[in-house]
């Protein structure tokens, strides 16, 4: 990682098909990056060694008459969404093999194209309602800084803030790695409920556009991603609308969620009993969950 300062801010995303990306969210955005701005193919890294073809299958399609195999590989472009910026994005399958491989290879590119930030997203499916904002977790670590994760930086965890401990996913691995090589490393997380399967969530990806908006600190186009995800509130209205349970599962978890909201708003206040309130609000969500 190059220690010399640059005209411009340089940050690459990262996004990886499978895992990490219910309903495509992550995914999409760099996808709707692509289909509002210019872009151009940079880099790739092969699909040789990395991929389980049964798992992640080439694809066959016919040019000119002619068939031709398209195998799964990971694939950077430049993306031009401000003057004074210099966005690359990473997207491909989540590799089966050689993680540290991959891993080095995507770094080494990011070095190459002299890249000050790492930025990695994913989505994954949790106990959260389609009729409230869907919640985002972010998180950043500065070069040299210590191992505490987001320090400093804004948290909405509102289905819960709790360290993770489990299994992940490529993202995790680039974002843990790119720290330690000296990069600045950012991650967003947004929660879709699994309760509606793996259709595309557009809410999700436009949740985490706007917050990657406020990163970049430019107001990135958001094209028709506001009415594709009004579209899916409704969709997903009528989905409850029509099952009684589906419909009495969302109400608690819409007051879970309205709890958790009252509680963080207790935290943050000044008043005395807030500390007791927030205690009693947490007991009774425990309560809930047993």
């Amino acid at each position: 990682m190059t220690d010399e300062s640059t005209s411009s801010k340089s940050m690459m995303i990262c996004a990886f098909e499978g895992w990490n990306d219910a309903c495509q969210a992550a995914t999409n955005v760099i996808r709707h990056l692509a289909s509002h701005y210019e872009y151009r193919e940079v880099r790739h890294i092969r699909s040789d060694g990395f991929y389980d073809y049964q798992l992640a299958r080439p694809m066959i399609c016919h040019v000119t008459g002619s068939a031709r195999i398209v195998w799964p590989q990971t694939r950077f472009y430049e993306i031009s969404v401000a003057p004074d910026l210099r966005v690359y994005a990473q997207i491909g399958p989540e590799p089966n093999y050689r993680w540290m491989e991959y891993t080095r290879r995507s770094l080494s590119i990011a070095d190459e194209l002299e890249v000050d930030e790492i930025v990695t997203l994913g989505s994954m499916y949790a106990d959260c309602p389609h009729t409230r904002p869907l919640p985002i977790d972010q998180s950043a670590l500065r070069r040299h800084e210590s191992s505490i994760r987001g320090a400093g930086v804004k948290k909405d965890t509102a289905c819960g803030s709790n360290p993770y401990d489990g299994p992940v996913g490529i993202p995790t691995v680039i974002d843990t790695v790119a720290n330690e090589e000296g990069f600045d490393t950012t991650a967003m997380w947004v929660s879709v409920p699994q309760y509606l399967g793996g259709d595309e969530c557009a809410q999700g990806t436009l949740e985490i556009l706007r917050r990657l908006s406020d990163l970049l600190g430019v107001e990135l186009d958001e094209g028709d991603l506001p009415v594709k995800a009004e579209h899916w509130k409704a969709q997903a209205s009528v989905l409850t609308s029509c099952n009684d349970d589906l419909a009495e599962y969302v109400t608690r978890l819409e007051n879970q969620y309205d709890l958790n909201q009252q509680m963080e708003c207790l935290r943050s206040s000044d008043e005395p009993q807030s500390e007791q309130l927030a205690r009693e609000a947490e007991e009774f969500l425990e309560h809930m969950d047993d």
